[in-house]
């Protein structure tokens, strides 16, 4: 069965720019729900549980149809989660290593721009989702918006870097200021996980 993912670091160590309260509900209760919602899905069919989270999502038309729907939101957001507390580092910040950020300018003419459209991206997000840096198969690099859990695995595109912008991730602190909360998230991403997941 799955399981939750302990965070890489403590509740408070990405003040002031995401709350500890926040991270300790974000993680313990709204993650800890869509593990535990994934594995009652799949209990009737337990031969899932010997696949990976990413093999699952990437196939998600091979499910039984009884549980895809849940298996697809649930699974997105244990996937999801699994990947955005490594996403952040109470030392991050800044800009890529050059690997990665001449990639990043090469897709969008710069760092800035690049920025500048995936702030859009989140902020315009309708109702519950996320925004993603990806990339094809090809390594080429787009930035995508994703609605509820669904994920950008699905259509075969590998996330590099997203946020969350559902808003359980940031109303305590930043209450309907969608775009504060994406504007102080630049300031704890972690470029060197968003590399890994670049060369992998």
């Amino acid at each position: 069965m799955f399981e939750l993912p302990d965070l890489p670091y403590a509740y408070d160590a990405l003040e002031p720019h995401v709350d500890s309260e926040t991270m300790k509900i974000h993680h313990d209760k709204h993650h800890q729900a869509y593990t535990n919602k994934l594995n009652a899905a799949l209990e009737k069919y337990p031969e899932w549980f010997e696949k990976s989270i990413e093999e699952v999502l990437s196939d998600l038309d091979a499910l039984p149809e009884d549980v895809r729907n849940a298996v697809r939101n649930n699974g997105g957001g244990y996937y999801h989660h699994a990947l955005f507390w490594k996403m952040m580092s109470p030392d991050g910040g800044g800009q890529p290593e050059r690997v990665l950020l001449l990639a990043i300018e090469s897709a969008f003419g710069s760092f800035d721009a690049f920025k500048e459209q995936f702030d859009q991206a989140a902020a315009t997000v309708f109702g519950s989702g996320w925004a993603w840096l990806v990339k094809d198969e090809s390594n080429n690099l787009s930035i995508v918006a994703t609605s509820n859990q669904d994920s950008p695995i699905s259509n075969g595109l590998k996330p590099l870097l997203g946020i969350d912008v559902w808003e359980h991730a940031y109303y305590l602190k930043y209450q309907n200021r969608r775009p504060d909360f994406v504007k102080a998230w630049w300031s704890v991403v972690n470029w060197d996980e968003v590399e890994n997941n670049f060369k992998s």
